[in-house]
């Protein structure tokens, strides 16, 4: 006859319960040490939330988020930044530690305006330079070297600039030349700078990583909207499709412009050859129509009413910003009055 279960029997269900739970509990804590990490999803650091890195090729990434595209080259003995972007440098700063644990020791500036040249204080103080000869490794606790165009220092040490640019944010070093070579010893990678006259501004530097094959084209070259040009510093149509121009040539492109150099612009994402060439088609199809107008003896506003960008806004247009459509055709057409 059944009966009601004993007290033997109730330990004994009792203690074959208790032995599955250990075992599932061992096997899971298993699989969980062999899979090295815990798959569920962490919340983001303080650095991924407002920042992004993107690793290109090689020794070389960008930085993205803090107001501009900063090219990170690190070495065994420290790291080469191309710009210094506008904002959060002590988040820019901790990206780049995240990166290398050296010293920052040159910082290249591709022009002289805000999202290029606006962490240069804050990042050059973290770092240290390298020199040669007598003195071998690094020299005390200078910072970094900030190296652009001469007439990025003309531009940031005029008397016009109120408050006054601290001396520490500007370039200690500047050419005056078509281009200067930085050596891989010093910077990490055959180094080109190269200056673009009167295209953005009149002292923009394209920055080619020679070993890595890539190359930081700064505000000359961007995805998100109509190149921006700077007509109180220097600017012109014409020079910036001249330095488009310029861009393609110093590119190797693996087949057709596809693939080969990267080309890392000033805002966007990263591109090859191909996408440079269909830029400098947009900017060369805008100039002419505006060049045409202009001939026909249109005035400024006659222009912007017949939207010579009209075929490219979807893609690159703004009505809103620091930058928008107006603006830029009204830079195309008073730059292109000047050469009249």
């Amino acid at each position: 006859m059944d009966g009601p279960d004993t007290d033997c029997e109730i330990s004994r269900r009792g203690q074959l319960i208790r032995r599955v739970c250990l075992l599932v509990a061992i096997v899971c804590g298993v699989r969980l040490e062999a899979g090295g990490q815990d798959s569920r999803p962490k919340p983001p650091s303080p650095v991924e939330s407002d920042i992004r890195i993107l690793h290109v090729r090689g020794n070389v990434s960008i930085i993205q988020g803090a107001g501009g595209n900063i090219t990170v080259l690190a070495f065994p003995e420290g790291v080469t930044l191309v710009d210094s972007a506008v904002q959060m440098a002590d988040k820019v700063l901790a990206a780049v530690r995240s990166l290398s644990t050296q010293p920052i020791r040159y910082i290249i500036n591709t022009s002289v305006t805000a999202d290029h040249v606006g962490g240069n204080e804050k990042l050059s103080m973290t770092g240290a330079q390298i020199t040669g000869g007598n003195v071998a490794g690094q020299v005390g606790t200078d910072g970094a070297e900030i190296i652009a165009h001469e007439q990025v220092l003309e531009r940031m040490i005029a008397r016009t600039v109120q408050p006054p640019i601290p001396i520490r944010a500007t370039p200690q070093t500047t050419y005056h030349t078509d281009q200067i070579k930085l050596s891989t010893l010093y910077h990490g990678d055959g180094i080109q700078v190269v200056h673009m006259p009167a295209a953005h501004t009149d002292g923009d530097s394209v920055v080619y990583l020679r070993h890595n094959d890539i190359l930081a084209a700064g505000d000359i070259f961007t995805t998100t909207g109509y190149p921006m040009i700077d007509l109180q510093r220097g600017g012109s149509i014409d020079g910036v499709v001249d330095a488009l121009n310029r861009i393609l040539d110093l590119a190797f492109p693996d087949f057709r412009l596809e693939g080969g150099t990267l080309i890392i612009p000033g805002h966007g994402r990263i591109c090859d050859s191909a996408d440079v060439a269909y830029y400098r088609d947009m900017v060369t199809i805008v100039r002419d129509r505006v060049q045409d107008m202009l001939k026909k003896g249109l005035t400024l506003e006659q222009v912007k009413a017949a939207k010579p960008t009209r075929d490219y806004d979807p893609r690159y247009g703004s009505a809103s910003g620091s930058w928008t459509t107006d603006m830029f055709v009204e830079a195309v057409y008073k730059s292109l009055s000047v050469k009249r």
